[in-house]
């Protein structure tokens, strides 16, 4: 099916939000490189794009590693010739354990993943966008409500999201001279896998648990989209979508 011309590549495409996500920017006309572990999962995504597919890119990767995020955008370079946006939705969790029992392998995994992930990506994204004609993009870091309040047991999880929050300031001060955007979407409760264990109660702050609300994670997917959407003289440097009644605003 004819697109619009414009190039996107979503990471963490093959569930939730990332696939969601690059349903929809298949639906408003781009051709989307998808970047993801599982080759199966992808393969669904682009499965359930339908005749949409077409226009799609499936490229198992491993965001964490620099080789494979370096033949990931050579992959797109080469198929698609450019890439105006980039999704670094890319992410993983730790056990909710204290924070004592965490093992460095939990840690490191979580930072290279959801940190060093989002980094090279980016820094990837610089050089095919600076370089491309005509020359810019925008990069849309998924930051999450966990950019601005942790969680109970989630220091590597929050550490990352906060320290996305200054990398996609940073990002969007040192791509101006480029024509390289970048903002950050912070998601809470979008209805996905991740988040169906809410419905049996989530471990909070006084030591209860409750049953949190959950979105419908198309809202997610339409707020990239539109994020995605400005022209590149206009940006959309922070965008919190979420849940309307989950516990975040004021005590919840």
């Amino acid at each position: 099916m004819p697109g619009n011309g414009k190039v996107a590549m979503v990471t963490g495409a093959g569930s939730g939000i990332g696939r969601a996500t690059a349903i929809a920017l298949l639906k408003e006309g781009y051709s989307v490189a998808l970047a993801g572990r599982r080759p199966e999962a992808l393969a669904q995504t682009i499965e359930e794009a339908g005749p949409l597919g077409s226009r799609a890119l499936a490229v198992p990767s491993d965001v964490g590693k620099p080789e494979s995020v370096n033949a990931l955008f050579e992959i797109t370079r080469k198929t698609f010739g450019r890439l105006d946006v980039l999704f670094n939705n890319a992410g993983t969790g730790a056990p909710p354990v204290p924070v004592e029992d965490l093992t460095f392998e939990q840690w490191q995994r979580v930072v290279d993943v959801n940190l060093t992930g989002a980094f090279l990506c980016a820094q990837a994204a610089f050089r095919l966008m600076k370089e491309q004609v005509p020359r810019g993009g925008r990069i849309i870091n998924n930051g999450s409500i966990s950019a601005h309040t942790p969680r109970p047991n989630s220091a590597p999880y929050t550490a990352t999201k906060h320290a996305i929050t200054g990398l996609t300031k940073s990002l969007s001060l040192d791509g101006r001279k480029y024509d390289i955007n970048c903002g950050q979407i912070d998601i809470g409760n979008a209805g996905t896998e991740m988040t169906a264990r809410m419905k049996d109660g989530v471990l909070q702050p006084s030591g209860e648990k409750a049953v949190e609300p959950t979105m419908d994670v198309q809202n997610v997917a339409r707020a990239v989209v539109y994020m995605a959407s400005l022209s590149l003289d206009a940006n959309v440097l922070f965008l919190t979508v979420m849940a309307n009644q989950m516990p975040f605003v004021g005590r919840g």
